[in-house]
């Protein structure tokens, strides 16, 4: 795998703060997947603790990158999920680790690269920089140890399987209607601003958190849920988005990179003990 002062890189990407910017539309799409959705609500506390997942999650998931011992830390990961296993309201029976299942996760984390750069960065990928991205994480997913039968074979294949699991898998299970709430209402949750702050300034975050978290998903996605976006909407993303390269292109790449991973190892930190455990 290519390290990260190579261009285009998964390590390049991911040691980018501008990386977890299309996060929460990936949470959402893993909430649509039906037996991701099932699991989230009868696995962990997420109506009450919606933003809790995502911040024990992220740094756990992004060292299976970023860390010397990331195939590690991926088994590590993948154990956390033997347990979760269920019947959902239909009588289907799932299992997080399903290879379909586990797959569409990871497939969420793959897009979240890809898209990130798309949006957010100047200059865009080329056709060999896109195809050798779209390999390391392959090599990523392979970490993990979960069969890869359902993994396409390449770039072109996987942008297919994605948008056909978009148009035609994906659903307003509760988990995901429940989340789509939260993003209209622009309920904000920053795990390193203390309450009282965040209280103050989450008047001013709604509306750019509304249009992140809706502006990065597929449109198909948008439509099929019946997520409203106005003109007005893309303007203000289409804004957000030009400042957010304007700005990648002033700060510098030291700076970034350190507050990236800063950040992770605080909310790692904090985050540790509420952690689920591997299934012995």
């Amino acid at each position: 795998m290519r390290d990260a002062r190579e261009r285009g890189s998964l390590a390049w990407i991911a040691s980018d703060i501008r990386s977890l910017l299309p996060g929460g539309s990936a949470g959402l799409m893993q909430l649509m997947y039906p037996p991701l959705g099932h699991a989230v609500m009868e696995h962990s506390a997420f109506m009450d603790d919606p933003f809790g997942r995502v911040y024990r999650s992220i740094p756990q998931i992004w060292a299976t990158i970023l860390k010397p011992d990331a195939p590690t830390r991926a088994r590590h990961v993948r154990d956390l999920h033997r347990d979760i296993r269920g019947t959902d309201s239909d009588g289907a029976r799932y299992h997080a680790l399903d290879p379909d299942t586990f797959w569409w996760a990871h497939a969420t984390f793959t897009w979240e690269m890809f898209r990130s750069v798309e949006l957010f960065h100047r200059g865009h990928l080329d056709t060999s920089e896109r195809e050798a991205l779209y390999a390391e994480t392959v090599e990523w997913y392979e970490r993990y140890g979960v069969s890869t039968r359902p993994v396409p074979a390449n770039l072109d294949a996987f942008q297919q399987r994605f948008t056909e699991v978009c148009c035609d898998e994906l659903e307003l299970t509760p988990a995901a209607a429940y989340a789509i709430d939260i993003a209209q209402r622009g309920r904000v949750g920053l795990p390193l601003i203390p309450d009282r702050v965040m209280r103050a300034i989450r008047p001013a975050l709604k509306q750019p958190g509304r249009v992140v978290a809706f502006g990065c998903l597929p449109s198909d996605v948008r439509m099929r849920m019946g997520i409203a976006w106005s003109a007005t909407d893309r303007r203000t993303f289409r804004m957000l988005t030009t400042a957010m390269q304007a700005g990648g292109s002033v700060v510098p790449d030291t700076l970034n990179r350190r507050a990236l991973r800063y950040s992770l190892r605080r909310v790692g930190s904090r985050t540790r003990a509420a952690r689920y455990r591997p299934a012995t």
